[in-house]
């Protein structure tokens, strides 16, 4: 657990032990305890009044002689080891009073009260945003100030969020853990899941406001919007086009490189664009999809079938 992740853990607890939205009859069972009680994975509530340090602390013991059978952690007591081995056996004896749901760690069952009382009591001093939790508003103000303290470990990339950082280990790892229920693809992300169920539903939730189009991403809504603006945000580096798409500009800038990244599997030609080898490749199936509705003639490509028609067909 990281040292941000630590300091969290304990504000919360500090900050919620503090006010009423915790279920007063919560606050008497950690009072009374002359246990340890488990705060999160590894962490414990302890009293340490004769220490004068108040009435709560959490503290992480050092020696740890104990081994988990089921995972690589160690705890400094026996009886320690019993609390975070909930992790694998998904014990959670801390039970909502409000709601049916229950948790194995007391730390995330006071999160989860936080959802009854609707109290916001974290301010953000840079906006209007307010937030539950302290270690939320933390994260948050990183939006300000721009600081990504959640590194990977993998590559260079860094983030202001630590599941930000958990999404994109997944581009490491391969993990794929959103299967699509109506075939069998999988994806690494819950957003990218939904988007590719809607080819399943046909939804389009994504609704022009100036034309009659919808889209199945809002991504999509935001490139086709730029069709109304005439926005052409993507400009290139080696001359004075722009284009308002950003593949557009890639294979554009090809034009400078001269490089063609698609190769026909049948002949030696290659190609800077990917519409242009689909293009080729009918040359060598013989599809001729264009058909003249004048004659009975047809063509391989859009632009013979225009010439044709300009030539044999006009008065």
């Amino acid at each position: 657990m990281s040292e941000i992740k630590i300091k969290e853990e304990i504000e919360v607890i500090e900050e919620q032990l503090k006010i009423q939205s915790v279920d007063i009859q919560l606050k008497e069972e950690i009072e009374i305890s002359e246990e340890p009680i488990p705060l999160t994975e590894g962490f414990y509530l302890v009293k340490h009044d004769e220490l004068d340090l108040g009435e709560h602390q959490i503290t992480l013991k050092e020696e740890k002689p104990y081994e988990c059978s089921q995972f690589d952690k160690d705890f400094s007591l026996n009886s320690h080891l019993k609390t975070p081995q909930r992790t694998h056996t998904r014990d959670k004896p801390y039970q909502c009073r409000q709601c049916d749901k229950a948790f194995s760690w007391i730390s995330y069952l006071i999160r989860h009260q936080e959802t009854h009382t609707g109290e916001k009591p974290y301010q953000c001093s840079h906006c209007d945003k307010a937030f539950s939790r302290k270690g939320n508003l933390l994260e948050h103000q990183t939006r300000h100030t721009g600081e990504k303290p959640y590194q990977c470990s993998q590559c260079d990339k860094a983030f202001s969020h630590n599941s930000n950082l958990k999404t994109h280990q997944r581009s490491h790892t391969g993990e794929k853990p959103y299967q699509c229920r109506q075939c069998d693809k999988a994806f690494s992300f819950k957003g990218t899941l939904i988007e590719h169920q809607r080819t399943h539903t046909g939804e389009k939730p994504y609704q022009c406001s100036q034309c009659d189009k919808a889209f199945l991403q809002n991504s999509r809504l935001k490139i086709h919007h730029r069709t109304h603006t005439g926005e052409k945000p993507y400009q290139c580096s080696q001359c004075d086009k722009a284009f308002s798409v950003r593949h557009v500009l890639i294979e554009h800038q090809r034009t400078h490189t001269g490089e063609k990244p698609y190769q026909c599997s049948q002949c030696d030609k290659a190609f800077s664009q990917n519409s242009h080898l689909k293009r080729h490749q009918k040359v060598h199936t013989g599809e001729k999809p264009y058909q003249c509705n004048q004659c009975d003639k047809a063509f391989s490509h859009n632009g013979s079938l225009i010439r044709h028609q300009l030539t044999q067909h006009t008065e």
